[in-house]
């Protein structure tokens, strides 16, 4: 163990950080800065551990772009002082910011570490605080004075995923998270058991790179039965729109009926971009392998592969913040720039 480990830990809000009121018995948030007397054993990690309390408090429902920025920001001001961070947020929307974090963040070489809980760290059966304990673990934890995982990653339920890659799939479980097209990056048992062919380990040590703009405005249609017209023309005619993440049915499969297509058809000889992202949980959009996305192909949607929803929707803006071209954002969406996609040649 590596005495002089040092990590932040920023809390940023959602349910690990709620303990009991000893007279009311509500839970409600505590000082962070007290959590190594809520939590005695961190100490007996020797790291150094240090403490960034966001200010309100945040609901993850509530995150943005701006929270986004806020994060990096720290992250920036303090990476020359720390080996590690170990972010606290809500589970709801987590994917989206572990996702976000690892596009704005170029040619990092330290763990940030995203982690939570189902259950307040205050209650009995919590599960916060292993999830705690192992994400300070691994953000900590070098070879050769490396890091083991240099990469932005969710640590949940004795499990540790690629960020981009991860997705909540259970709202009552501990195990809320699970990355069904990229293999886990490390798992907890008695060890930590780190899975390095998986984990992206840079060949060279940069200066860190930051970015802070995003674009919104982009939509999501999701493909149902019976899809009308009237809401499609809603979506596409939505004002600024510069993109539209289709959610298809299968390996990207969307009606061909021609009203539809026609509509797609304008709106991409209107400059509006599309990327094509399947319904389903696990596997990849595999366009022109079916009759009903061959047409989706001709008119210029774009194949997301096996990328996330969360990933989809932030690579999106983050490209669309970037002084870019559509074509250059176009390119961009065909490849991995984080790990995010597997993209088959």
């Amino acid at each position: 163990m590596n005495s002089k480990s040092s990590i932040l830990l920023i809390y940023t809000g959602g349910t690990i950080g709620m303990t009991k009121d000893p007279i009311s018995g509500a839970l409600r948030p505590f000082n962070f800065e007290k959590i190594l007397e809520q939590m005695p054993v961190l100490q007996g990690f020797g790291y150094e551990i240090d403490t960034v309390e966001f200010s309100p408090l945040i609901d993850s429902s509530n995150v943005n772009t701006e929270i986004w920025v806020k994060l990096i920001r720290i992250i920036k001001q303090n990476y020359g002082k720390y080996d590690g961070f170990v972010i606290l947020h809500g589970t709801d929307t987590m994917a989206y910011t572990a996702s976000a974090l690892s596009f704005m963040l170029e040619d990092l070489y330290k763990p940030v570490v995203l982690t939570g809980s189902q259950l307040p760290i205050g209650t009995l059966r919590t599960d916060g605080k292993e999830n705690l304990i192992t994400a300070i673990e691994i953000a900590a934890a070098k070879e050769n004075g490396n890091a083991m995982v240099p990469e932005v990653t969710i640590c949940f339920e004795s499990k540790l995923y690629r960020g981009n890659r991860t997705t909540k799939h259970n709202s009552e479980h501990f195990n809320a998270f699970q990355s069904y097209n990229y293999p886990i990056l490390a798992e907890a048992g008695i060890h930590i058991n780190y899975n390095k062919k998986a984990i992206h380990y840079p060949e060279h040590k940069k200066l860190l790179k930051v970015y802070e703009t995003f674009d919104n405005n982009i939509a999501v249609l999701k493909m149902f039965p019976n899809l009308s017209p009237a809401y499609v023309e809603a979506v596409l005619n939505i004002p600024d729109l510069r993109a539209v993440i289709l959610e298809t049915y299968g390996t990207g499969n969307a009606t061909t009926e021609s009203w539809f297509l026609d509509k797609i058809k304008k709106a991409v000889e209107n400059n509006v971009i599309f990327l094509n992202v399947t319904q389903c949980r696990a596997g990849s959009v595999e366009m022109g392998r079916y009759q009903t996305s061959e047409d989706l192909l001709k008119y210029g949607v774009l194949n997301g592969f096996d990328i996330t929803i969360e990933t989809a929707i932030t690579k999106l803006m983050f490209l669309l913040g970037q002084e870019l071209s559509n074509e250059e954002v176009k390119m961009y969406l065909g490849k991995s720039i984080a790990g995010e996609i597997t993209v088959e040649v």
